[in-house]
């Protein structure tokens, strides 16, 4: 079996959650990050790109440079602390808590299905789900633009060549905004979480 690695992207603003650290958000009693690093939890190394907190499995820690540049710079930040260009690396957001190790093996297993795809990544109603693929690290590393500060994932990830796996209903949903938690909060109840 290929070897593989993960990135977990765990910064970012939240502005639509006004502000509020999203990735230590509890569900079910436990931080969307934590959902997160779940779902990766077979990866050999895992980077997580965002303020360190407390998680519950080890993880080697790293930010974007400067911090808040955006998901592109926290990426190649991630990517920099893999030493490795062979195998693959899962890259997904700390926000969306239905993207499983079910869902890491099944998108593993499509891009190990079709000779010369460089990733593949979930999509949900037809979007690409940019933050939630595995993808061959070398394609990454030889993809990724000088400049990464501010730039869309699309500069990337746009010229890749990508094998589509359809989300389910639960790995298509994230954490953007209250209404969101709340949806998620009714199906895990967690009577000591809040906002």
């Amino acid at each position: 079996m290929t070897r593989w690695d993960a990135v977990v992207l765990a910064g970012g603003r939240a502005s639509r959650l006004h502000g509020v650290d999203k990735p230590a958000l509890r569900l079910g009693g436990r931080s969307l990050l934590d959902h997160a690093l779940d779902a990766v939890a077979a990866a050999e190394r895992v980077v997580v790109v965002g303020p360190q907190r407390t998680v519950t499995r080890p993880v080697s820690w790293t930010r974007e440079e400067p911090v808040g540049s955006g998901p592109l710079a926290a990426l190649g930040a991630g990517l920099s602390r893999l030493s490795t260009s062979e195998g693959l690396v899962a890259v997904l957001a700390a926000d969306q808590p239905g993207v499983t190790a079910a869902t890491v093996s099944r998108l593993r297993a499509a891009l190990s299905e079709v000779d010369g795809a460089d990733g593949a990544l979930l999509v949900d109603a037809g979007r690409r789900q940019w933050l939630t693929g595995v993808w061959r690290i070398g394609a990454l590393r030889a993809a990724m633009p000088e400049h990464l500060a501010g730039a869309a994932l699309r500069a990337l990830f746009g010229g890749l060549t990508v094998v589509e796996v359809p989300a389910d209903v639960r790995e298509g949903r994230d954490v953007d905004t209250p209404e969101d938690l709340a949806a998620w909060r009714a199906g895990y109840p967690d009577p000591g979480s809040s906002v």
